[in-house]
């Protein structure tokens, strides 16, 4: 039987996205992500927790991401899991996961002179992320 490795993931960058051309002609971008999942707890406070992931995009991907978006740009993303291996300058063994990227949608709103005023994010139907309409996610969704 094989084995699934799939992530999706939205947040918002941490950071520029860091473009490099590997052996001088392949792009790949590399940023980290933060995606807060909100809950409340049972005294009714509502507390937000926030995952950092480390996100890379190879070639076309890499070079949209290194155009198109900035810090605090909110994106979806499909990828998969990878965790690399190396040994540091004293020896020691570490261990980086990384997300690879497969697909990447940007999420932010376009500005009011770049189109005709639908307000939607760019590339996606709202019930996508949220197809109840549950009112509850209206809440948390940043969109």
């Amino acid at each position: 039987m094989r084995g699934v490795n799939k992530v999706v993931l939205i947040g918002n960058l941490g950071k520029e996205p860091d473009l490099q051309y590997i052996e001088g002609e392949i792009p790949v971008a590399k940023f980290p992500l933060a995606t807060t999942e909100m809950r409340k707890e049972k005294n009714g406070n509502v507390v937000s927790e926030t995952e950092w992931h480390t996100i890379v995009l190879w070639r076309g991907l890499a070079e949209l991401a290194g155009k198109y978006l900035h810090k605090g740009s909110l994106v979806y993303i499909e990828g998969r899991l990878r965790t690399r291996s190396w040994e540091d300058k004293d020896k020691n063994k570490r261990f980086q996961t990384e997300i690879i990227a497969e697909n990447l949608v940007m999420l932010d709103k376009r500005k009011e002179s770049d189109h005709q005023g639908s307000g939607k994010p760019d590339n996606i139907d709202n019930t996508f992320l949220n197809p109840g309409n549950d009112p509850e996610l209206d809440d948390i969704l940043p969109f």
